[in-house]
This record gives C-alpha cells, sequence and structure tokens, in this order.
C-alpha cells in the first residue's frame, strides 16, 4: 500500500507537471536578441549574395537587373533627401485609417455573420466572395466614382480589408466551445455582455490571425490603388514612388520602392501584430507558441 500511494503522487505530480507551462529558458539580453536577430539578417545577407552574383554573372541586361549597390544608392537618396519621410508617411497614414475604419465596419458585421443565422447564409457568401476577388478590380470604378481623390484610395482599401477581417472574426467565433455562452448565459450574462465577456475574449487567438490577414490586404490594395490613382494633389507614397519608376524606366527605382513597401510590411509585421499576438498566446499559458 505505501509504495502504491507513492506511486499515485508520482501521477498527480505528473499530471500537475502537464498543465503547467514550461518557463521560456533564461539567458542574457544579448543571447536572447541575438538569437532572435542572427537568422533573419543572415537571410538576408545571403540574399543580396544570390543577387550580387547574379547581377555580375549578367544573366539579365541592366535595365532588367540592378546591382544591389544601385538600388542601396536610389534609397540612400531618399534618406539623406529627407523624402523618405514623406513616402512613408504618405502611404503608412492612409494604411493605418483605412484599417481602423476596416475595423468599425467589420467588427460588427463578423458578429451579425456569426451570430445571426439568415444574415450568415444571405451575406456570408458575399463577403468570402469579395475577399477573394482581387482589390485592385475596384480601382477603375472607385475612380469613376470618387475621382483622383483620397476617397478613391480609402474605397479601395475598404474593400480588400473588411471582408478579411470580418471572415477572420468569423472563423474565431466558430471556433468557441459552445459550453461558453451557455455557462455565461447560466452565469447572468446578457446577449451583448456574453458577446463582450466571452464570446470576443474567446475568439481572439483566431480574430488576431484576421486582424493580421486585414492589414496585409489593405496595405495591398492601398499600393494598388497608389499605383493606379497617381496624381500631385494625392501626395506622393510608395505606391506612386513605384510609379514613378516604372514611367522613367529605372529599375533601381522600381526595386528601392519594391524594398521599401517590403520593409513597411514586415516592420508592421514585427513592431504591432507579433508582440501583440505574443502577449495573447502568453496569457493563455500557451508559452511555447509565442515567439
Amino acid at each position: 500500500m505505501p509504495q502504491l500511494d507513492v506511486k499515485e503522487g508520482s501521477v498527480e505530480a505528473g499530471l500537475d507537471a502537464l498543465d503547467t507551462p514550461i518557463a521560456a529558458s533564461e539567458g542574457s539580453l544579448v543571447r536572447r536578441i541575438a538569437a532572435r536577430a542572427l537568422p533573419p539578417i543572415g537571410a538576408i545577407v545571403l540574399l543580396v549574395l544570390v543577387w550580387q552574383v547574379l547581377w555580375a554573372a549578367a544573366f539579365w541586361p541592366e535595365f532588367k537587373l540592378p546591382a544591389p549597390a544601385a538600388v542601396w544608392a536610389q534609397i540612400w537618396e531618399l534618406v539623406t533627401s529627407g523624402k523618405i519621410v514623406e513616402l512613408f508617411w504618405v502611404s503608412v497614414h492612409r494604411a493605418v485609417i483605412g484599417f481602423a475604419i476596416s475595423l468599425l465596419i467589420a467588427v460588427p458585421l463578423g458578429l451579425a455573420i456569426a451570430n445571426i443565422r439568415v444574415v450568415r447564409r444571405g451575406i456570408g457568401p458575399l463577403v468570402s466572395g469579395l475577399q477573394s476577388l482581387p482589390s485592385v478590380a475596384w480601382v477603375p470604378a472607385a475612380l469613376l466614382w470618387f475621382g483622383l481623390t483620397d476617397g478613391a484610395i480609402y474605397w479601395v482599401v475598404l474593400l480588400g480589408a473588411v471582408p478579411s477581417i470580418a471572415n477572420g472574426l468569423v472563423s474565431g467565433l466558430d471556433q468557441v466551445p459552445p459550453i461558453l455562452p451557455r455557462v455565461g448565459k447560466a452565469l447572468g450574462a446578457g446577449r451583448w455582455g456574453g458577446i463582450r465577456y466571452i464570446l470576443l475574449p474567446a475568439a481572439l487567438p483566431g480574430f488576431l490571425g484576421g486582424l493580421k490577414q486585414g492589414w496585409a490586404f489593405s496595405w495591398r490594395s492601398l499600393m494598388a490603388a497608389e499605383l493606379i490613382a497617381t496624381s500631385p494633389d494625392l501626395g506622393e507614397g510608395l505606391g506612386q514612388y513605384l510609379h514613378n519608376g516604372m514611367s522613367l524606366s529605372d529599375i533601381s527605382m522600381v526595386f528601392a520602392g519594391i524594398l521599401l513597401i517590403f520593409v513597411v510590411g514586415v516592420g508592421i509585421e514585427l513592431l504591432v501584430f507579433r508582440p501583440l499576438e505574443n502577449s495573447v498566446l502568453k496569457a493563455r499559458g500557451l508559452t511555447s507558441a509565442a515567439r
């Protein structure tokens, strides 16, 4: 019998250990920073080396594949002249405003689709269809409706971001265990209280995926709109800069624009969405998934 008690205690201790989040390995700050920074830096260095080799081998003429140094010279000129601040400001503030408006529209829409059966059957397929429709297809119509104004650009951004955010919220709500709303109702939570305190927090991990996808769609939609809707009255954003490089047949300018657009996308992911996602995962004890 004593041996049996020892074994039962060992089993209980083992089960408790399974429920305990695994703590991240401790290490110096420099080592942790290096572990996160060195892999992407190494990948970038490798990519630039391959690019340099291909350019030196002259597989393509100079007007098709510029040298890395020529592209860097274009970017450095933007930095030293201060023009890069204008490019970033014009495009990023449009993307942020468009994403915020999309969020205000998509959240009620996603809640309606997820909770009202007739809305899901009637509007749900339309929202999914809009998500699969390339947002650049809306640019000609937006220009005819709004002219060369910010309204045309924001319209394209909304149609690119709203369906993705709404579908992400619907997907997250569909994965909430049915028992949670029932428990909330038994404890006295009303309809809006259940949505605010039970459904939305439970759906948050899936909703974050929809937010990330919605930002990606809004950024892509914005670049498509800026590439086509070009006017001095609209200001020069990254899409306009890329269009100017194409008009001037300056391939190094085109590559510089592409790299700057890529930098903004990666920067928003690393500075905004990844920390938010990590905090949500850690709050749920999913430390192994947080990165």
